[in-house]
């Protein structure tokens, strides 16, 4: 990667550290009255936001925080109610997301300990229960992911009743419902690639890939979070096209490498197993990539063993002894370089405080780089 993007300093991190403990507490205080709501009407669905508290404690508040240096450089003050409101709820949808995707994808690991859904199986099969435990999971975590779903939109309808102002409000509103819009029909493409990508034709198995990134993840991971900030701010549509020419490539270049880190990442950083994609029988860009410059054989390998479940480490090993051989690997690495590339130079452009520039650059740079 060429680019040289601005060292985050002392004060960015400050500003980081009090935004995520603020967003933090947010999402504590609401999700308690949630659990006193619950309690009453009965113990037993204490676990639905139990589950929900986990999911959104930790990690690495990526879209929160695009969404906070947005409001920054659009003028909006740094501790302003606001904001913190948008940013937990956008915790909350991120956390419904994640419970509905691991039941699609059949995940049972999330962040090193179990999915959702199998928390839900584990605590039907320890409570010796009747019926099957798997659809047990299956069903509570599907609930649980939708109650999430409720819990975002309802953050997100407080920050009407504050000082921001009508019209930022309804356009943040609208940046929010395309956001989750987009999403739903990313991830409908998605898991329509996976079971018609194998009929469809090779040569257009990285732009369908690209596409289903762009819907289902590049858009709600960094483009939506950061052009929402400016919108709840009463930035103006040329601050929010530069927005978007900063982080939605970025958005992109953070999910390819989330694609390589599914493939080649290391279970102790990444949190799951190795090879667990494939076995998902994820149709990424990087497999896109791999189907078109394989080799015949190696083509047919891939489309025959991608997406089983029962794969052998010997057969991960051989998958990903084709993608690179393939070049797959290595183009992909360059699709990331080169969106990296136009991201910075987007951001360069910007007319935004430095210390917003830095804060936004430590992030971008740590979404295309990062381990885990």
């Amino acid at each position: 990667m060429n680019a040289t993007p601005v060292k985050t300093g002392a004060t960015t991190a400050a500003e980081n550290d009090a935004f995520i403990a603020a967003v933090a507490e947010e999402l504590n205080d609401f999700l308690a009255d949630k659990h006193q709501l619950l309690a009453q009407i009965s113990p037993a669905t204490l676990v639905l936001v139990d589950s929900i508290k986990t999911l959104v404690t930790g990690g690495k508040r990526m879209r929160a925080l695009l969404c906070y240096w947005g409001w920054r450089g659009a003028g909006g003050a740094p501790d302003a109610k606001s904001v913190i409101q948008a940013g937990a709820a956008l915790e909350l949808f991120q956390a419904a997301a994640l419970i509905h995707d691991d039941i699609i994808d059949r995940s049972d690991t999330r962040r090193g300990g179990p999915s959702v859904h199998r928390q839900f199986s584990t605590l039907h099969t320890g409570s010796g229960w009747a019926l099957d435990d798997e659809r047990f999971g299956h069903a509570a975590a599907i609930l649980t992911g939708d109650l999430c779903l409720s819990l975002s939109e309802e953050m997100f309808s407080r920050i009407a009743s504050g000082p921001i102002g009508s019209a930022a409000a309804e356009r943040a509103r609208a940046v929010f419902n395309v956001m989750r819009t987009e999403v739903m029909a990313g991830q409908y493409l998605d898991i329509l690639e996976e079971v018609a990508g194998p009929s469809k034709p090779h040569e257009t198995a990285v732009a369908r890939a690209s596409a289903i990134i762009r819907y289902k993840s590049a858009k709600y991971s960094s483009e939506h979070p950061l052009v929402l900030g400016g919108a709840l701010a009463g930035a103006d549509e040329t601050l929010l096209a530069g927005y978007s020419a900063f982080a939605l490539p970025l958005g992109e270049a953070f999910q390819l490498r989330d694609d390589v880190l599914g493939v080649f990442g290391d279970p102790a950083q990444t949190g799951k197993p190795a090879g667990d994609d494939l076995r998902e029988g994820k149709r990424t860009v990087l497999v896109g990539l791999t189907i078109d410059a394989a080799a015949a054989a190696d083509r047919e390998f891939v489309d025959k063993n991608l997406g089983r479940q029962d794969l052998s480490e010997d057969q991960v090993a051989r998958l990903c002894s084709i993608m690179v051989e393939s070049g797959a690997l290595a183009s992909t690495e360059a699709m990331i370089s080169e969106l990296s590339q136009t991201a910075f130079a987007a951001l360069a452009l910007l007319p935004i405080d430095p210390t917003v520039a830095a804060a936004l650059s430590g992030l971008g740079l740590g979404a295309v780089t990062r381990t885990s």
